[in-house]
């Protein structure tokens, strides 16, 4: 049998001590693809798959992303960044206001004088108490329909409702602080239809302020309307002007004073009110009437009843008025609830004809027919300042004399 020669030495097995386990598998640079995945990789080389719709595209670029929401800035069409200035919007502005101020040169001129007129005096507040010093001496002026208040102090009064201001309202007697808190609101309500009223001062009926006053009273003010005389003449509680005679060139009327409240004892509560109010108006068209000629018809108007430019002159007329009102203590008397009674009351017309009886206020025009005669001349009082408000009016106070000033 034939001889087998003996091997000679292995070579050395460089896998001899290699373990197979997780570690090996795990740390291996090339990994074998899934069967799936080479499935895919090889349907998608003939049929590339469509881009889901959450993930963007490989060939589109991602869009800038803006910093805490800042537009880019503008440029212009060679690519230079536009500068933004604030002279370009304000000279637009400017121009603008120029070419309005162009056109209403009037308008403007009379904003400039009510300005000019507004700022002429401090303003005054209300009244807390009876003032002890008389009013400021204002510079002399003419009223006109655009300044009806230059030359008066009352330039720098509240104006309407506001210059009656109501004290804090407190119990009183049988009456708690809300009952009188709704006194002391229908007085004032009462005080705003009678003297303040656009229409009341119209010469229309003050339906409302009628309605305010106990059966009485408003029984005794209605047959003074309805037939006015010299003893019972409506303008002692209420003013009015005969649009004929006299008409309102603004709606607006100064007011100052105040209103004080006391208990009454067992009767109720006592309201006492003490305002001056600053009526401005012109001429109405009936004011100096007196015709060239029967034929004619014309109307003939005192010069003086125009300003130096030709602006209609503004007279004011002011009326000082103390009137207390009643609320009697419903337990002991018979009354109207939340009807207001009047109790004692003085008034005082300044610039007004000293005949009394028309049923209404008739302001003193410079040389019109109303303020000739004696009839219209002062009876002999005493020269008063009608803005003076330092002494209380009396009982018979009613003599007509001369103003210091209108």
């Amino acid at each position: 049998m034939p001889i087998v020669d003996e091997p000679g030495p292995r070579p050395d097995d460089p896998f001899e001590n290699l373990v197979l386990d997780e570690d090996f598998v795990r740390g291996a640079d090339v990994k074998e693809q899934s069967g799936r995945a080479r499935m895919l990789a090889a349907r998608w080389k003939q049929q590339p798959p469509d881009p889901e719709p959450w993930r963007a595209s490989a060939d589109r670029a991602p869009a800038p992303r803006r910093r805490f929401g800042r537009r880019p800035k503008p440029v212009d069409p060679w690519g230079r960044r536009r500068k933004r200035t604030w002279q370009t919007p304000v000279f637009v502005v400017l121009a603008a206001a120029v070419t309005l101020a162009a056109l209403n040169v009037d308008r403007l001129n009379g904003w400039y004088e009510g300005r000019r007129e507004s700022s002429a005096l401090p303003a005054v507040a209300p009244e807390t108490a009876s003032p002890t010093a008389a009013p400021p001496a204002v510079d002399p002026d003419t009223p006109t329909a655009d300044r009806p208040w230059a030359g008066s102090p009352a330039e720098a009064w509240p104006s309407g409702a506001n210059g009656i201001e109501l004290p804090p309202a407190q119990a009183l007697g049988v009456f708690d602080r809300t009952q009188v808190a709704a006194q002391l609101k229908a007085v004032k309500d009462y005080l705003v239809l009678a003297h303040l009223d656009p229409a009341t001062l119209a010469g229309g009926t003050p339906a409302a302020a009628l309605a305010l006053l106990d059966r009485k009273d408003r029984a005794e003010l209605e047959a003074a309307l309805a037939h006015p005389t010299a003893e019972h003449d409506p303008v002692v509680w209420l003013s009015r002007f005969d649009p004929r005679l006299a008409v309102p060139v603004t709606e607006v009327v100064k007011v100052l004073g105040r209103t004080t409240f006391e208990s009454d004892g067992d009767r109720g509560v006592l309201v006492h009110t003490d305002y001056t109010y600053v009526y401005a108006l012109r001429p109405g068209p009936d004011v100096g009437r007196a015709p060239a000629s029967p034929a004619a018809g014309a109307t003939a108007r005192p010069v003086g009843w125009t300003t130096a430019g030709g602006d209609v002159r503004v007279e004011r007329e002011i009326v000082r008025r103390q009137q207390d009102f009643r609320f009697y203590n419903p337990a002991r008397y018979q009354v109207q609830r939340g009807k207001l009674v009047l109790d004692k009351g003085q008034s005082a017309f300044g610039n007004n004809v000293c005949t009394m009886g028309s049923g209404y206020l008739v302001t003193s025009f410079p040389g019109s027919a109303e303020d000739d005669g004696p009839s219209g001349a002062p009876t002999g009082g005493p020269t008063t300042d009608p803005y003076d408000r330092r002494t209380p009016l009396e009982e018979g106070d009613g003599g007509c004399g001369a103003l210091s000033r209108t």
